[in-house]
């Protein structure tokens, strides 16, 4: 069993007008929610064996904010190629996943990780496939698992949609009971 995890990087800032696409930074917004979806995975028992991440900043530092709530030291390996990628090559990517990781992380851009999510599942739990379907927002994560030993083997309609998580879903945290 292989389980695939599509995360789309958290909300980004749109307040510098003379930043790159790629070099735009999460929103306040954005920081709040990472660290949440981590500990929510966390708590969940996610522990990616590896990450392939887009290069651009926010998809990186939402890796970083999520990656630091979970129980893992999965190697996260930043690559150019996921930043304007089509569903087509992120496939690309997952299939030439070593077949002794059981579980990958996938953290990219819109509307690539919609339109991929919908692609992969082939079945699923119909209240997560209907609000995957309505909208994959910043911060979302699909959780697909595929009955196969190889990564090879993930394919259109392969995938089954164990659970959709939206960060407007998730608990706030808890208060900080040393804070002032």
């Amino acid at each position: 069993m292989k389980t695939l995890y599509l995360l789309r990087h958290a909300k980004s800032s749109w307040n510098d007008p003379g930043l790159s696409d790629h070099d735009r930074p999460l929103a306040p917004r954005g920081d709040d929610a990472a660290p949440r979806i981590g500990r929510t995975l966390r708590e969940l028992g996610v522990a990616p064996d590896r990450v392939l991440c887009s290069s651009a900043e926010r998809a990186r530092r939402t890796w970083d904010l999520v990656g630091r709530e979970l129980d893992t030291d999965a190697p996260a390996e930043r690559r150019e190629d996921l930043y304007d990628a089509s569903p087509a090559d992120v496939v690309a990517a997952v299939q030439d996943t070593p077949a002794d990781a059981e579980a990958l992380m996938v953290v990219g851009h819109n509307p690539t990780m919609e339109r991929l999510a919908e692609t992969l599942a082939g079945d699923g739990d119909p209240a997560a496939l209907r609000e995957m379907a309505a909208k994959f927002p910043t911060g979302a994560l699909a959780e697909l698992r595929f009955d196969t030993r190889s990564w090879t083997a993930v394919a259109p309609g392969a995938g089954h949609l164990a659970r959709f998580l939206k960060p407007k879903k998730l608990p706030d945290p808890a208060p900080d009971p040393d804070a002032p």
